[in-house]
């Protein structure tokens, strides 16, 4: 258990962070006919939350744009019926910037419930670290939270390592490994499992490379945990990591030259390059490959090559064929609130951003449309009819369909592979799903392999 812990607690800074089933669709918001209307019914239900607006983290808190667009559709229909009350209550979002300090979340979160009186917490998505004192501000005040954290992986480490149990918290992201046990219907599924969606999307050209692995990475705990992790899956599956017993290709922030790098990967004949690490270093290490003859045939940039604006900042066509993990595209089947639909989502921000697709905003959307939901079921704002109801979910949404895992209150989204390929849109740049296991959410675009380097 302790080397468990050991290899996974890193892998709580990961970013990167970076869908669907016959699940019914959200509860009706309109009030029966004839409801009584109680007088001390709130003004509006208040739901507030920690965001990293500023900071290293800055990235999530631009996701927020989807829990915004939430807010602003139930409110469009008048907010969440809320049935003790006989009539619907508008929605706000009360929000905090924690400026990517972990140790601001507590007391952020703590003054938002005391000064500002929210109902609940939730439901954006924040880098695990970022969310310890939401759960321990939720466990002691006994708050009713959705929100967002990451791998499930890191998430269980941490509160297995908590005096007390998150029983007011429940939260949503990706599996790196493992997959839920039945009768959960994403129990045994690849599609929900990183790294077998990325070795899926590699079995087809396996036979095509030689199977030896260039693996790099930040020498953070991101980075190292997510070596880790991959060099020990890849072995599993027949791959030959170069230099893992050494952890070879793991480098501190900044460094500006990787020749005696690059130079043993290509010594070593190495045909795929994996690794994680922010998009810059990742630009600077790429650039020099190019330089170098090394021309790998796949590349995954996990972390590296999430963010748009971090792609185009490598310049030329360096992003062309970079793989990267996908959790969420306008192609995915999913419902929105009203007439939301994925596409109509990602067209509202880039309408009102000028920035293409973020998919942060999809999962943040889903979120809030997880805590709506069990609101207007639970028909009250009292806090343990509510945490019933998030226990009860089986939602379709933006994202696919929401089910939380009755033993780690956790529910994990699907995944897919992504490739940057040359588009004819104003921003060049896009990533399209070109592998996954899910039907729900079908590639849009063919996986190009080998990388052209011409």
């Amino acid at each position: 258990m302790k080397r468990f812990l050991v290899i996974l607690l890193p892998i709580l800074l990961i970013t990167s962070l970076m869908i669907s089933g016959c699940a019914k669709t959200p509860a009706s918001t309109e009030p029966p006919q004839g409801t009584p209307q109680s007088p001390s019914a709130p003004t509006e239900i208040r739901i507030g939350d920690t965001v990293s607006f500023t900071g290293i983290y800055a990235g999530f808190g631009f996701n927020s744009f989807g829990v915004k667009a939430a807010v602003e559709d139930i409110n469009k229909q008048g907010g969440i019926y809320v049935k003790q009350y006989g009539k619907k209550l508008p929605v706000r979002w009360i929000t905090a910037d924690v400026q990517s300090d972990p140790l601001k979340v507590a007391p952020l979160t703590e003054d938002l419930i005391l000064r500002e009186k929210v109902h609940f917490l939730g439901p954006h998505l924040e880098a695990p670290p970022m969310r310890l004192g939401t759960a321990q501000m939720a466990e002691k005040y006994k708050i009713p939270a959705v929100y967002g954290v990451g791998p499930i992986e890191s998430w269980m480490a941490m509160q297995a390592a908590s005096d007390v149990p998150w029983t007011y918290s429940w939260t949503y992201g990706f599996a790196l490994v493992t997959l839920p046990e039945p009768p959960d219907f994403r129990a045994n599924a690849p599609g929900y499992s990183m790294m077998a969606t990325f070795f899926g999307a590699m079995a087809e050209f396996s036979t095509m490379t030689n199977k030896k692995i260039a693996v790099f990475a930040a020498d953070d705990a991101d980075g190292k945990g997510w070596y880790q992790a991959f060099t020990g899956a890849a072995a599993q599956e027949g791959y030959d990591c170069y230099g893992a017993d050494k952890e070879f290709g793991i480098f501190p922030a900044g460094t500006t030259d990787f020749t005696p790098i690059i130079k043993e990967w290509k010594n070593a004949g190495c045909e795929v390059l994996w690794g994680n690490c922010p998009g810059p270093d990742y630009g600077i290490l790429w650039k020099q490959c190019h330089t170098q003859g090394f021309k790998p045939k796949l590349v995954f940039a996990t972390r590296a090559a999430g963010l748009y604006y971090d792609i185009k900042a490598w310049g030329g066509d360096l992003p062309n064929g970079v793989l990267v993990e996908a959790f969420w595209r306008p192609e995915v089947e999913g419902v929105g609130i009203g007439d939301t639909t994925p596409q109509s989502l990602c067209d509202r921000f880039f309408k009102e951003t000028g920035q293409p697709l973020n998919q942060g905003i999809g999962y943040d959307y889903m979120g809030a449309q997880i805590l709506f939901d069990a609101i207007e079921r639970a028909g009250t704002l009292d806090p343990d009819a509510v945490v019933k109801a998030i226990s009860e979910t089986d939602l379709n949404t933006i994202d696919g369909r929401a089910v939380f895992e009755k033993k780690t209150r956790f529910h994990r989204w699907p995944v897919a592979v992504g490739q940057w390929q040359k588009t004819d849109s104003p921003w060049i740049w896009d990533a399209p799903a070109v592998f996954s296991f899910n039907d729900f959410l079908k590639p849009a675009g063919k996986l190009i392999f080998p990388i052209p380097y011409e």
